[in-house]
């Protein structure tokens, strides 16, 4: 029996809410991080992934199985999402966007809220990450 994802994976201060780089959707890399250590059933991945609605992980998950990234396979009662080899080769260059965004959080913070606050058209924009004491730091 393979361990369960974290909930807290990828909690709100997850640093691709400000990583500039992306790859396909919103919430591809992540994804992709928690097939990081073999398939998953969506059931799982909902864990750490709760912030995403089923209906936006289920399009996420087509669109990286349509690009050849996830294979999903079928195994009735259930179906499992894992990494393709060329999906698996994504892990590196995503690793480095989040080590890249952790190491400029705070400019990024700086620069959204300099930005929403010049914008009043802007007005509840977010400032992910205030909340959060330096010590604990952002999540990758």
């Amino acid at each position: 029996m393979r361990p369960p994802l974290p909930a807290d994976m990828f909690d709100e201060l997850c640093p691709s809410s400000l990583n500039p780089i992306r790859f396909g959707d919103k919430w591809a890399a992540l994804v992709i991080r928690c097939l990081e250590h073999g398939p998953r059933r969506f059931s799982e991945l909902r864990v750490p992934l709760h912030r995403v609605t089923p209906k936006v992980l289920t399009r996420s998950l087509r669109s990286l199985e349509r690009d050849g990234l996830i294979r999903r396979t079928v195994q009735p009662p259930q179906v499992e999402y894992e990494l393709t080899p060329v999906g698996r080769s994504l892990l590196e260059p995503i690793a480095v966007a989040c080590a890249w965004t952790e190491r400029h959080w705070d400019a990024l913070l700086d620069a959204r809220e300099s930005y929403d606050a010049a914008r009043p058209d802007r007005a509840g924009g977010t400032t992910e990450g205030r909340v959060v004491s330096q010590a604990a730091g952002p999540r990758a």
